[in-house]
């Protein structure tokens, strides 16, 4: 059996995916599942750049150093490359349906679809709110880790 490769997908890659990113890398740690995982955004104004201050912050919180995570742009062939890719809201999925090669084997939907009763919604960008904002968004990331760990 091939172990899971998981894919976040925000807009930017500085907030919410290398968050997410960072959650399920310490689920999957913690509970010994061998998994690859890895974060990106649908746009490039952010490439090659550290998350935003505020969301090391709440890594930090958290025991999780994300200060060396760098923004990078999605890419048709993290489809083959993934099983899984997960999207951070609906308009990302939206965008990630466009990129999608038709050869495109990676299992592809919304991230809190993993979580019972959230299905269908998505994880708020707190990028232009206050650090409580990042403090939610840890939770649902958090949340969402558990459930992929369980679910995978």
């Amino acid at each position: 059996m091939t172990a899971a490769s998981v894919l976040f997908v925000c807009l930017g890659n500085i907030c919410r995916s290398p968050l997410a990113e960072a959650a399920l890398r310490a689920e999957a740690a913690k509970t010994g599942v061998d998994m690859t995982v890895d974060s990106a955004g649908t746009g490039d104004w952010h490439v090659g750049h550290p998350p935003d201050r505020r969301a090391q912050a709440v890594a930090l919180r958290h025991g999780i150093d994300i200060g060396g995570y760098r923004g990078r742009q999605v890419a048709p062939t993290d489809f083959q490359r993934f099983t899984h890719i997960f999207a951070l809201d609906a308009d990302n999925l939206k965008n990630l349906c466009h990129i999608r090669p038709p050869d495109g084997t990676a299992d592809l939907r919304l991230l809190m679809d993993m979580v019972p009763g959230r299905e269908g919604t998505g994880v708020v960008d707190p990028y232009y709110g206050d650090d409580a904002g990042f403090d939610l968004t840890w939770d649902d990331v958090t949340r969402a880790a558990r459930a992929i760990v369980a679910g995978l």
